[in-house]
């Protein structure tokens, strides 16, 4: 469902949540919990229901 949270990253001892555009599906996840990511990185693949 669009607004639904898909990720919620901690950065600088903040949480800071990535909600979904529309509705739809993820498709692939590309890290771990805990992982270490670099700045504008993919982090999934989201496919928009049409």
């Amino acid at each position: 469902e669009k607004d639904q949270p898909l990720v919620i990253m901690e950065a600088m001892k903040m949480e800071h949540t990535i909600k979904a555009p529309s509705a739809g599906v993820v498709t692939a996840l590309f890290y771990q919990p805990g992982d270490m990511v670099d700045g504008g990185a993919e982090l999934l693949s989201f496919e928009a229901d049409e």
